[in-house]
């Protein structure tokens, strides 16, 4: 049976103020719709609900005996409408977000400073992690988006490409490589070199493309963390190879950026999300807000920008 809660609320607006002209002023209708109204309800439930003289209004037995169970249900129901409100406002409060450490600490911060200008009440949550656990929060729903290595790979994923980053050589700037305009991995077959823990996506993606060449080079170190390799490099002990974006938060007084050659070797940077499961508006203006950044030229090395910013935890 459909429920006509529009009868019923006219019903106990009737009910409450013993008239139907302060009903009608009450629900904002006019008298002859009220009346068509509680009309309609009587002839669904087949039973009169209230009788009406030129003098007063009053209810029935069946009327006396509904209002109490339409009053607790419209009361319930709004109480309910109520809680989904609030929930539905905690939704659009709090946004949740993957990013790559060197993106965290390098781009991130310029895109949320003009986020929280145009919405000052959201509570961001950042999950600042590794590709991996970039994929997983994804998938799970823990995250709306993640800002990460790209790969083709993931069918489940909606992919937007927003930049293919570089990998380039760390020396001293005293170094002898330091004057070159590029290097080739053949050079640094003798160099002293550091590089990431193998659970990185930034080390797979380097081991991939150098295949067996790989092995010819003289890997001395290795770190957990973008930030320990450049403290070496700085500190004379080996080179290292880091993404170029990394190099964004890195204080660059006393070490030189070399672009590496034969192969080049790239990272795809992207945003990923959960294939089928539209963003909220939200999320979704804060992923145009990141595209929009990310087209942006980039400042060029050693401006007051990037000088003096430190690195952080690396991917």
């Amino acid at each position: 049976m459909r429920i006509d809660f529009l009868g019923l609320h006219a019903f106990v607006a009737i009910a409450e103020r013993g008239s139907f002209q302060h009903a009608a002023a009450h629900l904002n209708l006019s008298q002859t719709a009220l009346s068509h109204r509680i009309r309609k309800l009587e002839e669904d439930l087949g039973v009169k609900l209230l009788s009406r003289t030129t003098r007063e209004v009053s209810l029935t037995q069946a009327g006396l005996n509904l209002l109490p169970k339409v009053k607790e249900t419209i009361e319930s129901l709004a109480g309910s409408l109520d809680e989904l409100r609030h929930e539905g406002r905690s939704r659009q409060e709090t946004l949740s977000i993957g990013c790559l450490p060197t993106i965290a600490s390098g781009r991130l911060p310029r895109v949320l400073h003009s986020f929280q200008e145009r919405h000052p009440d959201v509570l961001v949550r950042i999950y600042d992690n590794s590709a991996t656990e970039i994929s997983s929060l994804v998938q799970d729903g823990t995250i709306a988006f993640g800002i990460t290595l790209v790969a083709a790979h993931r069918w489940d994923f909606d992919i937007e490409l927003l930049m293919k980053d570089p990998f380039t050589l760390v020396c001293p700037e005293d170094h002898p490589l330091a004057t070159q305009p590029a290097v080739s991995w053949s050079d640094l077959t003798d160099e002293p070199l550091i590089r990431i823990s193998p659970q990185t996506g930034n080390r797979i993606i380097i081991d991939d493309a150098l295949g067996s060449r790989r092995e010819a080079l003289s890997w001395r170190f290795e770190v957990q963390h973008i930030q320990t390799a450049v403290a070496l490099v700085r500190a004379g002990v080996a080179l290292t190879v880091i993404p170029s974006l990394a190099f964004d938060t890195v204080d660059e007084r006393g070490l030189k950026l070399i672009p590496l050659r034969n192969p080049s070797v790239t990272r795809q940077l992207g945003i990923i999300s959960k294939r089928g499961t539209p963003l909220s508006p939200l999320a979704d203006e804060l992923r145009k807000l990141i595209v929009q950044t990310f087209a942006e030229p980039r400042p060029k090395r050693g401006s007051p920008r990037t000088a003096m910013k430190k690195i952080h935890q690396s991917p």
